[in-house]
């Protein structure tokens, strides 16, 4: 049995804490930088500067072969495209002289096996050295497409597999076929370890599971499912409610409300051991965890996640195709979502265009570095947690003051809507 591995950091003569070169670097810390950190019970957990790229975003294009109910293609007037090779140049030429190299992933709000240079791309950016990972549908992914990011070295395939029957899956995925996705998915994994002279453990494969009422019976067969297939990783998210119609299929209501509640100190702690889940245990334990509890499990804080932007905390950019540089991926096109009766719509969010500025020079630019630190100390009005008023019907300003961009209504920093 593997047993975990500590890293050391030692205190110097000052007082100062020393970290291990490679971690130091892996984490973009730097002399003179500032740190935020986040003191739990019995540790204290440092937070990734933000002024760490750690993690590209690139949206190939925002075009799809299906249909999807839950997607916000759905909800929204923008014109289709594809990125240019100029704009993909203009990122590589950055990503040429970034040390250490972010992780670069392949995925927005299309799907990017329509992008006929999507294989010579990844290949480009995985022969600098960056670890390379896109998210499909796995309808498009035939043995000679699979054949081929196998050679070009991509390091993670997410297929998103929201049900385990063909016709669970064809309610959420308009136009697709389970069984032609399974079939494409078992061929990745024959001839992965036919090929010859690379890596033959590569791409690893993840499951991507968007939960609603009508599916969430099936994610126990998805997971198996996605274990015969060779799955080592499944990221499992809400559906984000774009229309009336899918907030009737949200399992979360009553989650988003009682969770702050549960941030005060005034609220007793609950501190939960690990235990069997069983017909003995199950409903004495979704009783404790719906209540108005601050809970642990084993010591770790369950709402550690509340007020914390993922995107921020992975260090993370997002390019639209058309090379519009945004904060994060639900910034990348205007759409609009239902929590209760109140539709939020959320305003895309650009910081620059990769065609006209480096994107370094975006992303160190004093506006945007600002932002992150704003976001990251989550100086936001709770609007997930309140009834909602005037100013919560869009991201453009808040009661706290904040104007050009609000994050108080992202479900995203709820810990409730997950990216792989």
């Amino acid at each position: 049995m593997n047993q975990k591995q500590l890293i050391k950091a030692r205190v110097d003569e000052q007082g100062r804490l020393v970290f291990p070169p490679e971690i130091a670097s892996r984490f973009g810390i730097e002399p003179g930088i500032e740190i935020h950190l986040d003191e739990g019970s019995n540790e204290i957990r440092l937070l990734r500067p933000v002024t760490h790229l750690a993690k590209i975003y690139i949206e190939v294009t925002n075009l799809c072969n299906l249909d999807c109910v839950t997607c916000m293609r759905n909800v929204w007037g923008e014109p289709p495209g594809k990125m240019s090779d100029r704009a993909f140049e203009r990122i590589f030429e950055t990503l040429k002289g970034m040390f250490p190299l972010p992780t670069v992933f392949f995925g927005g709000y299309g799907e990017p096996l329509i992008h006929h240079k999507l294989v010579e791309w990844v290949g480009r950016i995985k022969a600098l050295g960056a670890r390379v990972e896109l998210i499909t549908n796995g309808l498009l992914l035939t043995e000679e497409r699979s054949l081929q990011f196998i050679r070009a070295g991509l390091d993670m395939l997410w297929v998103s597999l929201d049900g385990s029957s063909p016709e669970s899956y064809a309610d959420v995925r308009l136009g697709s076929s389970l069984p032609q996705v399974i079939e494409n998915l078992k061929t990745l994994r024959r001839i992965r370890y036919k090929a010859t002279d690379i890596d033959n453990s590569k791409p690893n494969l993840g499951i991507a599971f968007v939960a609603m009422k009508d599916n969430i019976g099936d994610l126990p067969e998805v997971l198996q499912l996605g274990i015969s297939l060779g799955a080592k990783q499944f990221s499992i998210s809400n559906v984000l409610a774009h229309t009336p119609e899918l907030y009737e299929q949200i399992l979360y209501k009553r989650t988003v409300h009682s969770t702050a509640t549960r941030l005060s100190t005034s609220i007793p702690l609950v501190n939960l051991p690990r235990m069997d889940w069983d017909n003995l245990t199950k409903d004495v334990l979704a009783d404790i965890f719906a209540r108005k509890y601050r809970l642990e499990l084993a010591g770790y804080e369950v709402n550690r996640a509340v007020d914390s932007c993922p995107f921020i905390e992975q260090g993370s950019t997002a390019i639209r195709w058309d090379g519009s540089v945004c904060p994060c991926l639900p910034l990348l096109h205007t759409n609009q979502n239902y929590f209760g009766k109140q539709m939020r719509r959320s305003q895309t969010y650009s910081l620059g265009n990769i065609l006209e500025k480096d994107l370094l020079e975006i992303w160190r630019d004093e506006k945007y570095a600002d932002l992150r630190e704003r976001i990251q100390r989550f100086d936001h009005s709770p609007c997930t947690f309140c009834s909602g008023c005037e100013l919560s019907t869009d991201n453009v300003e808040d009661c706290l003051g904040n104007t050009g961009l609000a994050c108080g209504g992202c479900l995203w920093a709820q810990g409730v809507i997950r990216c792989p």
